[in-house]
């Protein structure tokens, strides 16, 4: 069973006091089976009304595509030259150099 939230312990207790309060003063009972009918029928009312509140909603998981679809990806360029292995090892942007003599 879930633990109840703040909201569902204000909404519940507001309840039960006011309720508590305005059967009190609408039945004008002054005898202690009135006022413990009162007390009751007002912790019942309470206690329907936090039970009825709304809990917060969790958002579903989407999954996220890892990989793009074929038609959103960009070709690759043909006219470009595949750069040769001696040249990479060399060092990415620097010319080949000789041996100075």
């Amino acid at each position: 069973m879930p633990r109840p939230t703040a909201a569902q312990f204000a909404y519940g207790s507001c309840t039960v006091i006011f309720s508590t309060l305005a059967m009190l003063l609408l039945s004008q009972t002054s005898s202690g089976p009135g006022i413990a009918v009162i007390v009751v029928a007002a912790l019942a009312l309470g206690l329907l009304v936090a039970m009825t509140v709304p809990l917060p909603r969790t958002r579903p998981v989407t999954a996220v595509p890892t990989h793009r679809p074929a038609a959103d990806r960009e070709p690759a360029p043909a006219d470009r030259e595949p750069v040769p292995a001696a040249r990479v090892s060399a060092g990415a942007g620097e010319p080949a150099r000789g041996r100075a003599a």
